[in-house]
Formats: C-alpha cells, sequence, structure tokens
C-alpha cells in the first residue's frame, strides 16, 4: 500500500528533489573513492546497521536509545574524521566560483614552461630529484610558507642550483606562483591519500605530486633520483616517461594559455566521467566473479 501511495504522489518536483539528492550522494562518493575513509566509512555504516538489527531483533531499549543519541556525536565527529576530504571538497567548489584570479601574462608563462624544460633535461640526465609545483588559481600560500622565500624569476640555472644534492634546498619542493615567480624552495607538500596509484612502488616526491594536485588544479613536474624518469602530476592523475618534447606539449597544454587549456578542461572532466563509469565495471565484474 505505501509503494502504492508512493507512486500516487510522485511528481515532477518529487523526480526533481529525488535526483538532486542522488546527484549528492553521487558527488560525495568521488571525493573518498580511492582513500583510507571508504574503509572507514564502509566500517562505521556496518557496525551502525549491525546494532540497529541487534537492538530491533531483541528490543534493547538502552542500546536504542544509545543509537538514536548517537546522531549528535556523530554530527561532531564526521568533520574531524573527514576533514581531509570535506576541505578538498570545499577547494575545489571555491575554484568553480574564483573569477577574479588571474594567471601571469602567456609570454611570461611559455617562458617558464621552456625554462623547466631545459632545467629537467639536465635533471634527468644527472639524476637529480626534482619537485617543480606551478600555482594556477588554487591558493597554495600554507605551503609556500614551509618553505624558504625567494621572490625571484624562474629559470633553469637556478632551478639546477637548488636541486642539487648538496645544497640545502634541494629536498623539498619549489612553487612558481601565480604571478609567474619562483615563491619558494624546500616547501613541505602533502601527501597523496589514494590506494589506486599507477605504480605501487612510487617514491615520496611522486606521492607529494600527486597529493598537491589533489587539493587543487596545480601542475607539478617530478624528476625521479633513482630513475631520472620525467612525471607531470593534474588533477589527481600521474603522467610518467615523459620525454623532454612531450614534456613541452604536456606543459604547454597544461600551463599555456587560457583558450589551450578549455578544451584540454573539458576533456579532463569527459576522461574523469569515462574513468568512473569503468571503475564502477570493473567493482561490478569483480563482484559478480566473487560471487
Amino acid at each position: 500500500m505505501d509503494i502504492l501511495w508512493a507512486l500516487d504522489n510522485l511528481t515532477l518536483k518529487a523526480l526533481l528533489d529525488i535526483f538532486l539528492v542522488a546527484l549528492v550522494f553521487y558527488g560525495a562518493s568521488f571525493l573518498i573513492r580511492g582513500t583510507q575513509a571508504t574503509t572507514l566509512l564502509r566500517g562505521m555504516l556496518l557496525a551502525l546497521g549491525a546494532l540497529l538489527i541487534v537492538s530491533g531483533l531483541f528490543n534493547l531499549v538502552a542500546l536504542r536509545w544509545l543509537l538514536e543519541n548517537m546522531l549528535l556525536v556523530l554530527g561532531i565527529a564526521l568533520p574531524v574524521i573527514f576533514q581531509p576530504e570535506l576541505r578538498r571538497a570545499l577547494e575545489q567548489l571555491g575554484r568553480v566560483f574564483s573569477f577574479g584570479r588571474r594567471q601571469a601574462p602567456d609570454d611570461v608563462r611559455a617562458r617558464i614552461v621552456d625554462e623547466i624544460c631545459q632545467a629537467a633535461e639536465k635533471l634527468s640526465e644527472r639524476r637529480h630529484g626534482a619537485l617543480i609545483v606551478l600555482q594556477k588559481h588554487s591558493h597554495l600560500d600554507e605551503f609556500i610558507r614551509t618553505g624558504i622565500p625567494l621572490n625571484s624569476e624562474v629559470s633553469s640555472h637556478l632551478l639546477l642550483t637548488i636541486f642539487w644534492p648538496k645544497t640545502e634546498l634541494h629536498d623539498g619542493a619549489v612553487i612558481v606562483d601565480d604571478h609567474g615567480r619562483l615563491a619558494a624552495a624546500a616547501c613541505v607538500l602533502p601527501l597523496t591519500a589514494s590506494r589506486n596509484l599507477p605504480d605501487p612502488k612510487l617514491g615520496t616526491r611522486h606521492r607529494a605530486a600527486l597529493g598537491i594536485s589533489e587539493i587543487g588544479d596545480s601542475i607539478c613536474v617530478v624528476v625521479s633520483e633513482e630513475s631520472g624518469r620525467i612525471s607531470i602530476a593534474n588533477a589527481g592523475r600521474l603522467i610518467m616517461r615523459l620525454d623532454v618534447k612531450r614534456l613541452q606539449v604536456v606543459l604547454t597544454a597544461l600551463y599555456g594559455s587560457e583558450a589551450r587549456q578549455a578544451p584540454l578542461l573539458l576533456s579532463n572532466l569527459i576522461d574523469r566521467v569515462n574513468r568512473s563509469f569503468s571503475d564502477l565495471r570493473q567493482t561490478w565484474r569483480e563482484r559478480r566473479d566473487r560471487a
């Protein structure tokens, strides 16, 4: 009877309401997918579900009272437990409406790309590890403050000097701010919380590059100290095994003029949707095979 009543009262407004709620939950799933929060949330839901079933079957009044009053505690605890995911969501939402921030002029960014490519080529040949972050619209002030202020022009010679293994500034990241200036060196970056890494043997530099790309729209160039390979992290993805020519092309596309970035942003969005559906299909196949 309840189902028939619901179907009779199903209006266009109700359908829109259901769609928006489903969209919110679907969007929230992207924030915790592949992170440690997924396991934590699954454990919490299983524990609460089991307690609710037990309290209902055996009519445990005290346990039911505890579960009913636990909602207030969870309302305080959840923002603390899922603080990294909530912060990333708010930062991504803020970037959507950040119209006032402007990047460096196109000619300045083109020069920066050339200087970074020249430095990356020599660093790769010498097998000197490097981590170079290019700021776009995201605020990186808190990470810039962890390093040594430089406020200088970006040059290949300066980057080679910074990442020389015997210097004091080589262990950490350099950040190029949104004005096209080398803001600081030896900066500390957050490590990625994702477990779906392209290579489980990735070192701290690559994990830090992915971490800074996950919380903003920054671009991070990595040179491996062990292999000398060049990689780029952007939007939580790692493009590996780049030569200098491909590095130039990718950096120009990601950090070039706004006209070049617009088609790439659309392509990244489509790619993310395709990867999401691919992950869902893979999960469904694995569960079907286990069954």
